[in-house]
């Protein structure tokens, strides 16, 4: 009887491994027939992107710790995900509208610390609503660092630091932000239910350990279908070769503006823009990246992919002029499109004490590669040596190095 029970368990979950193979499958379908999907280094990316996905999904769902939560790291260099931004820890945790959850840490030095709360996850027909947003001004920080903050049910006489759960309260995100990625540390975090703080979980049993293979797996194609979906929404609608006005990110972060578009560059031709370095006293973080057709960051690490305002060389008059091209300008603020034609541009403004203006983003200009002299206006000042140029590449891979892991 019990040979026979065990072979039972044994088939359910070998059912359950194989919907995960399945999925899997369907997810390299989906990737292999993306309609950017033009060369070799497009289907590359995209299957190095699965390998990513298949990662995060698992990690997820092991992650659904409603009675014993902990952070998650959501994404990073190895399991991008919607245009992941190359400056920012992401961190979430699955959380219950009636239960109490405690936050602790330890404030870094970072240039922003904030706070989400979503009603669900992505999908590829809709976002999840944001409930709560806030950065760490609203906590109590003691002057070693310090602080805590409680999330639960709304109650009367809650106190100060506690933060009202609304109903279908789900994930609670946290974004760490660097600017200067030399410099900067990150802080500490931890979360823990209240009533459960001290006590163990039961065992879990194997047909429900089982059932993560499954719910992994429509995790898996549901993630990959959502992002290639989403810049339908909120970017290649608009003009090629434009970017918006500054305008609050979609989402509900309460302190972030952003400005965003989509390019299409032949090699020959350059893409200059222009936008005012924002004072430290309006956005202490302002940061610009190129993302993939495939809704994710380029690669950051070993390439200049992006730029903070501490990163990038401000001119004279107060402009941070970003030079984004496929051949090597020779130029400090060059954004390398890492043989990418096509692909997304994005800036985010975070922290703000005020809103953003229309003259306070960026403008956009294509010229040919061989007009920048003539283009840039400072352009003898933006000259950089290969050494120089080395040198920057190898702070950033060694800063990645200090802040991230695999």
């Amino acid at each position: 009887m019990a040979t026979d029970s065990a072979a039972g368990t044994t088939d359910r979950s070998a059912a359950a491994a194989r919907s995960f193979a399945d999925a899997v499958l369907e997810a390299e379908r989906i990737i292999r027939t993306a309609p950017h999907v033009k060369t070799d280094q497009d289907l590359a990316e995209g299957l190095d992107y699965l390998a990513g996905s298949i990662k995060a999904s698992l990690h997820m769902v092991g992650a659904y710790q409603q009675d014993y939560p902990f952070f998650a790291s959501s994404t990073g260099p190895y399991t991008k995900l919607g245009l992941d931004n190359p400056d920012t820890l992401y961190f979430h945790a699955y959380i219950r509208d009636d239960a109490e959850y405690v936050v602790t840490g330890r404030r870094g030095t970072t240039a922003d610390l904030s706070f989400q709360i979503m009603n669900g996850d992505y999908s590829p027909t809709q976002s999840p609503d944001s409930l709560t947003a806030f950065d760490d001004r609203e906590l109590d920080i003691a002057e070693d660092g310090t602080f805590q903050v409680r999330f639960g049910p709304a109650k009367k006489d809650a106190g100060p630091g506690y933060v009202a759960l609304a109903p279908g309260s789900a994930m609670l995100i946290v974004r760490e932000v660097f600017s200067d990625w030399e410099n900067e540390r990150p802080g500490e975090i931890r979360i823990h239910r209240a009533d459960t703080l001290g006590t163990s979980p039961l065992p879990t049993p194997s047909d429900r350990m089982a059932r993560r293979y499954e719910i992994a797996g429509k995790m898996l194609v549901s993630r990959i279908r959502t992002f290639l979906a989403f810049p339908e929404w909120h970017y290649l609608r608009l003009p090629v070769n434009t970017l918006t006005e500054p305008r609050p990110t979609p989402g509900g972060l309460s302190t972030q503006f952003s400005s965003v578009g989509h390019y299409d560059l032949d090699d020959d031709e350059v893409m200059v823009i222009t936008a005012p370095a924002a004072a430290k006293d309006v956005a202490p973080y302002q940061g610009f990246q190129l993302g993939s057709m495939w809704y994710i960051s380029l690669d950051y690490i070993n390439h200049q992919t992006s730029l903070t305002a501490d990163q990038a060389r401000a001119d004279e008059d107060g402009m941070i002029r970003y030079v984004v091209s496929e051949r090597d300008p020779g130029l400090a603020n060059w954004i390398e499109r890492t043989g990418h034609r096509r692909g997304y541009l994005q800036f985010r403004w975070q922290r703000l004490t005020h809103d953003l203006k229309p003259e306070d983003g960026p403008s956009v200009e294509v010229v040919p590669f061989d007009e920048l002299p003539n283009v840039l206006p400072f352009y003898e000042r933006q000259r950089i040596g290969k050494d120089e140029w080395a040198e920057k590449i190898a702070a950033r891979q060694t800063a990645v190095a200090k802040r991230m892991l695999g």
